[in-house]
């Protein structure tokens, strides 16, 4: 979890909403992404969506049964659809997100027995420091609004 919030923190500096995510597979990180939005002017690139994505090229195969996603926010709906999808064996994330995530808060899609798959869900690790990261980008786009520029490392959780 400490190299998704690494990750998350890169994010921030590059003006994208600070959510990093890491991919591991027998006790071995496989993949791992920061969100890309604004990068890649692309609503789907979330940083879980391109961390599975980069685990199935590594494993050469769509299921990542056998694989644990660690993120620092709950995943969307969006995203959640992907770990049943690809067969995701468990999530591990930071923080909840009370206005999409579908891990249990909003709703509990990746849980949800009526679907093929259910993914095993750990939530709450390094939730203050996940948390507090997304506050600091937020209050900073409110102030400033601005998003895609170097920010300072004083508003860096560890920076």
């Amino acid at each position: 979890m400490r190299l998704a919030l690494q990750l998350a923190q890169e994010a921030y500096a590059e003006g994208e909403i600070p959510i990093g995510a890491v991919a591991v597979y027998e006790d071995e990180i496989i993949a791992s992404a920061r969100n890309e939005k604004e990068l890649r002017k692309d609503a789907t690139a979330h940083a879980e969506i391109l961390a599975m994505q980069r685990a199935a090229q590594h494993l050469n195969r769509w299921r990542l049964d056998g694989v644990t996603l660690y993120c620092t926010l709950e995943p969307c709906p969006m995203c959640a659809g992907a770990m049943i999808n690809t067969r995701l064996k468990k999530l591990v994330y930071g923080c909840r997100d009370d206005k999409a995530g579908s891990a249990g808060s909003v709703i509990d899609l990746v849980r949800y027995p009526g679907l093929n798959h259910q993914v095993e869900v750990m939530e709450g690790v390094l939730r203050e420091e996940c948390a507090s990261l997304l506050t600091s980008f937020f209050a900073d786009i409110r102030r400033d609004g601005r998003v895609g520029r170097r920010r300072s490392t004083r508003n860096r959780v560890g920076g």
